[in-house]
């Protein structure tokens, strides 16, 4: 199979690339050229730049498929489709589930929940902006694929290389064990795919030809926002206790916190039944660990620092 990449190989593509290599497909890849410059060196790079629409490099050639991993408004899309035509088989659109609405979504929510109105008047992505925008990439792709478009809607997405520390700070401030301050109802659930996962559900459903939407979310069995933590805990050979804090002042995306329990309740039946597996939650968290210490422990731009945390814990104590 002729596979055909959109988007950098920083994280998300680089374990589409990865799977879709050790299926024996025959990758291409375009982009800006400016991540993951150093993997794949046997692989045709094709360079070009969404944000000024240079997509002249995909002027020739044909694949089989192609995956979208970074269309995030219309123009992306609709200039991404002009450029390629009908030489491309299916299209596969990495979205969101953020396209969707919140309210009067229960537990358990499937493909067919109602989605936000599409928003096409703006580029700037914001949290109001974003899912509609990416709702309107998706009627995009199904108005001109039709049956060969395939959209995935991805969760939060962990795994080594992920660029966002959301799902990393949890892994390396459970490594150092002992008190874990909790700025949220610790009995919150928590969905998270690992990233060669969904890796693995894109290359499945292009292996298979198949259409529709999909939801990619894990893990296999329901966690906790503090089961989550314990289970890293475990991973790193570590002891915790999860302690709830004060949640003011918090920023808008405290790491896996969120007000609305049922957008971490989706249903993923859907996708497990078209191929996607199910790496156990404690076997990410060790590799993300044994990633983040390779490279050295960064800072992190989520979460809580030292400081933070202990005085949020001294509130809690209280005088």
């Amino acid at each position: 199979m002729r596979i055909l990449v959109l988007g950098g190989t920083s994280f998300v593509g680089r374990a589409i690339v990865e799977d879709a290599l050790r299926t024996g497909a025959e990758v291409t890849l375009f982009g800006r050229g400016r991540t993951g410059t150093e993997l794949f060196p046997e692989l045709t790079r094709l360079i070009g730049d969404r944000d000024t629409g240079d997509y002249t490099a995909l002027g020739t050639g044909s694949w089989d498929a192609v995956v979208d991993v970074s269309g995030y408004v219309p123009r992306h899309v609709g200039q991404a489709m002009d450029a390629l035509g009908d030489r491309v088989g299916r299209y596969l659109f990495l979205s969101s589930h953020a396209v969707y609405r919140r309210k009067g979504v229960g537990p358990g929510s499937d493909e067919d929940t109602p989605r936000r109105p599409p928003v096409r008047d703006t580029e700037e992505l914001t949290e109001a902006t974003y899912g509609p925008c990416k709702v309107a990439c998706e009627d995009d792709v199904r108005a001109r694929y039709g049956a060969r478009a395939t959209i995935v809607r991805a969760g939060k997405v962990a795994g080594p290389h992920d660029p966002s520390d959301t799902f990393t700070y949890w892994v390396r401030r459970a490594a150092r064990g002992g008190r874990v301050a909790v700025p949220a109802d610790p009995r919150q659930p928590v969905q998270i795919i690992d990233s060669r996962d969904l890796a693995r559900l894109v290359v499945r459903l292009l292996a298979d030809d198949r259409p529709g939407a999909f939801h990619a979310v894990g893990p296999d069995e329901p966690v906790t926002l503090g089961g989550l933590i314990e289970t890293c805990a475990r991973a790193a050979g570590s002891r915790v206790e999860v302690v709830r804090v004060p949640d003011d002042a918090l920023p808008l995306f405290f790491p896996l916190v969120r007000d609305d329990w049922a957008t971490q309740q989706r249903s993923p039946a859907r996708a497990r039944a078209a191929g996607l597996p199910a790496t156990p939650l404690e076997v990410t968290a060790a590799d993300v660990l044994a990633w983040d210490r390779a490279r050295g422990e960064p800072p992190l731009t989520a979460g809580f620092s030292p400081e933070e945390e202990r005085a949020r814990l001294a509130r809690r104590e209280g005088p």
